[in-house]
């Protein structure tokens, strides 16, 4: 008789176990951006409630701010950094192609058993990882996972665009993922919409920007370019069904919430879908992108460590995540706040 393949021992929950974060130290007011894109510091507020955001110097890459982001989570944590057993890197703006900046990042925190790889999913890519992570340790091929959401937007956009200058920053954070007692990370309600690509898109391809370079040096690099009030529309009227649909996979309702933590794309959004959801008065709505800008996949772990070092919301809390952008992508799960 033939001996059976060997299987990794599953574990019945994943939750996070700790959250670290980065932010660049340059910081970079409304009336620094207002000048290039013939704006003021109350034409943004009144349409995104930012304030202010911050940019990344030039030693502040993609690896940097990540590693230092999960340095933090992992010390949080108590995780030998060896027992990790996969890094999972969210970005959409690493600008090298390979190798992908997970295996970089592995490496420098000490993940030296690590599997690793980068997840591009743009505004959705914390959630997605961290539906992977919880996947991958509830199946037994990792003790441990470290999911890292890290962006330098501002290599993607044209500071000379009123619709996305005003928008983007850079930032990273991170969480470690491990087995649990109790349910820590709930199911993944995700989804993309790829007829509504357009939405938020580089003007034009890597390919198409060599080949014009070739006939004229000038030609400017692919940038970031969004149309607003469609993804406003679209975010506003489908992510609160999506927040709902995830609550009713937790078997939760929104009096069962300590915190709801959505993707900060724009105060303006976040607003609308918390009146949707009718959320009562004692749940804590993060507000990161007032002082942060949006950071894309690195959003809401951001949000999440500064609901936590003000002391918002606290270790055990029940938050309701949502990540939505380019693709269209998206996905929600609820977790205990670690």
């Amino acid at each position: 008789m033939r001996a059976s393949i060997r299987t990794s021992a599953p574990v019945r929950h994943a939750a996070m176990l700790g959250i670290g974060a980065y932010r660049p130290r340059l910081v970079v007011d409304n009336d620094q951006v207002a000048g290039l894109i013939d704006s003021s510091d109350d034409w943004i507020r009144t349409r995104s409630g930012i304030r202010c955001r911050r940019w990344a110097g030039e030693d502040e890459t993609i690896v940097h701010m990540a590693t230092a982001a999960a340095q933090e989570a992992i010390e949080r944590s108590g995780v030998d950094p060896e027992r990790i057993g996969c890094v999972l890197l969210a970005t959409i703006s690493n600008l090298r192609q390979t190798p992908a900046a997970a295996s970089e990042v592995a490496t420098r925190v000490g993940a030296v058993n690590a599997g690793a790889m980068d997840v591009s999913a743009a505004c959705a890519g914390f959630c997605y990882g961290l539906a992977l992570a919880a996947d991958i340790v509830r199946g037994g091929s990792a003790s441990h996972v470290l999911v890292i959401g890290v962006e330098r937007m501002t290599d993607l956009i044209d500071d000379r665009d009123r619709g996305t200058a005003f928008l983007f920053a850079d930032g990273a954070g991170a969480a470690v993922v491990g087995g649990s007692d109790e349910p820590g990370i709930g199911p993944v309600v995700w989804g993309s919409d790829g007829s509504q690509a357009e939405l938020i898109s580089q003007d034009h391809s890597w390919l198409d920007w060599r080949d014009q370079l070739a006939k004229d040096p000038s030609t400017e690099a692919p940038a970031l370019r969004m149309k607003g009030q469609a993804v406003f529309r679209w975010a506003t009227v489908e992510m609160a069904k999506v927040a709902r649909r995830t609550l009713d996979a937790a078997g939760l309702d929104v009096a069962d919430l300590d915190a709801f933590i959505p993707h900060q794309a724009n105060d303006r959004i976040t607003e609308a879908l918390a009146r949707s959801l009718r959320l009562p008065a004692s749940v804590a709505v993060a507000r990161d992108v007032v002082e942060q800008g949006n950071t894309s996949a690195a959003s809401i772990p951001l949000a999440i460590d500064t609901l936590m070092a003000n002391g918002t919301v606290r270790s055990g809390d029940r938050a309701l995540l949502l990540g939505f952008g380019a693709g269209l992508s998206f996905a929600g799960q609820v977790v205990v706040l670690p």
